[in-house]
């Protein structure tokens, strides 16, 4: 179990990165709104939300456990058998949850220290899979997903086509999934081994890969390497496969008929319903909550963070992609018109790399986005590299027209023409280049913007190069893209 010391630290961590954002964009929420770009506004404001619930998530502690899975799995049943209540609406009839519904869990199991007392856990129901349609069935997975930081994917036997499919999208998302086998208990005993052997090889078989792209029906058995299904075409398997953990219960067992002899000697025969077969999934989920919960909690906010600051930086760009295009191209004429004018090739060449970086400067601030030191790093191997060997060919080219300009002005015999076509010359070259420095500013300004001191992606880095071996997190690891 990692020292909770340890893991407080992470988290602080990701706050410090989260209220950092928050204020490099408050700026972005006093701003004037533009209305020739509404739709960029908004999709720009819906980013900021997202970035201040996930500040008060991480301030407030709260883990996120979420369902998934097909009508009728009994998503609902587990967690109120989670609950120890019967809290959320189930029934025999299919889509008794029209909606994502969350519940606070409060777990007598953690133990009462005062640093235990600050973590709080929300069990998040939602609509079966292949009930709501389309759009807006994608989008509400998203959603949930996103805010999640623990996945319960909740089958009834044999995993179907459409599961498979929903469960490789889920695992794409750098969440860690429990796959929960419900109602065991309609089961004989052979059978349910068999389906939970088939699980297990669904979790590491690589061949199950293939079923994705055949076009069999949603109830065909994927879970069963020697399918047919198999030999087809396959797309590369997920890489969370090897972190897929499978849990048996009986969340809500079916009444079962007993025979009750009472003390008149009379004997009836009446329903009872079996106490719920939950204690192994609660085990799995206080054991992660204990070794990893903080660290879990951490990271899903940051990755979370990451990806709306990238929609920020995106979204910015567009809203200005005009005023950057008239301050590009106003320093490019600036730039030409004095390179070309000045004859001293010394000052040529300070002035040119000094009206680069002012530009820089200029783009930055008109983003409102920072120019860390990542991006300053990488900005110029770019300039010096690819569009940067314009820039090297401008700095040369500087010195050699220089000097020419040089000659003309002090020996006058060479003459005017001279000195004007050396001018021209050199002065297309600088503003071409001042063109390549601001495209490659707007390049890096957008992609660089989760680097830096306490950056998103530079916190994760450093989170998981101390993370504890054999956790979810350490099998997770490659998929927390950097």
């Amino acid at each position: 179990m990692a020292d909770n010391s340890i893991q407080e630290n992470r988290l602080s961590l990701a706050r410090a990165s989260l209220r950092q954002s928050l204020a490099r964009y408050s700026h972005l929420r006093q701003g004037k709104k533009n209305s020739n770009n509404t739709e960029l506004e908004a999709t720009l404001q819906k980013q900021l939300d997202i970035l201040t619930s996930t500040s008060e998530k991480l301030d407030y502690n709260v883990i996120r456990i979420a369902t998934f899975g097909l009508v009728s799995r009994g998503k609902s049943a587990v967690l109120n058998a989670l609950l120890g209540q019967k809290i959320l609406q189930t029934g025999p009839l299919n889509g008794v949850t029209q909606w994502p519904r969350s519940v606070r869990w409060t777990i007598p199991y953690l133990p009462a220290t005062e640093d235990r007392e600050k973590i709080q856990v929300e069990l998040i129901d939602t609509p079966g899979i292949d009930e709501v349609g389309g759009e807006v069935r994608g989008e509400m997975a998203k959603q949930v997903t996103r805010q999640a930081d623990l996945i319960l994917f909740v089958v009834a036997g044999d995993i179907t086509r459409t599961e498979y499919q929903a469960l490789c999208e889920l695992q794409t998302a750098q969440k860690p999934v429990i796959l929960v086998f419900n109602k065991t208990d309609l089961y004989p005993e052979l059978d349910r081994k068999a389906i939970y052997q088939s699980l297990q090889a669904l979790g590491n078989s690589e061949q199950l890969a293939a079923a994705v792209a055949t076009d069999e029906t949603d109830s065909e058995n994927l879970s069963d390497p020697n399918h047919p299904s198999h030999k087809s075409t396959a797309k590369s398997p997920p890489k969370t496969a090897k972190s897929l953990e499978i849990v048996m219960v009986a969340a809500e067992p079916a009444p079962v008929q007993v025979r009750v002899e009472w003390s008149d000697g009379r004997v009836t025969n009446e329903w009872e319903s079996p106490p719920a077969q939950i204690d192994e999934l609660k085990h799995k989920i206080l054991t992660i909550l204990n070794r990893e919960g903080r660290s879990l909690l951490a990271l899903n906010a940051l990755v979370e963070a990451r990806d709306a600051e990238a929609n920020i930086a995106r979204q910015v760009l567009k809203l200005r992609q005009t005023e950057a295009e008239d301050l590009i191209w106003q320093f490019a004429k600036y730039k030409a018109l004095a390179v070309g004018l000045n004859p001293v090739a010394f000052l040529d060449v300070m002035g040119a790399t000094v009206a680069d970086l002012a530009l820089i400067r200029s783009l930055s601030r008109l983003y409102g986005l920072p120019m860390t030191g990542y991006e300053a790093g990488k900005l110029w191997q770019t300039i010096f590299s690819s569009a940067g060997g314009v820039l090297l060919g401008e700095l040369g080219s500087s010195f050699l027209l220089g000097f020419g300009k040089s000659a003309a002005v002090a020996a006058p015999q060479i003459g005017f023409s001279t000195f004007a076509g050396v001018a021209v010359t050199q002065a297309s070259l600088a503003a071409y280049g001042t063109y390549a420095v601001g495209r490659a500013a707007q390049v890096y300004l957008e992609k660089g913007c989760t680097w830096g001191p306490l950056g998103q992606d530079t916190v994760i880095q450093e989170i998981l190069a101390t993370i504890e071996r054999n956790t979810i997190i350490d099998r997770l690891q490659q998929e927390f893209k950097i």
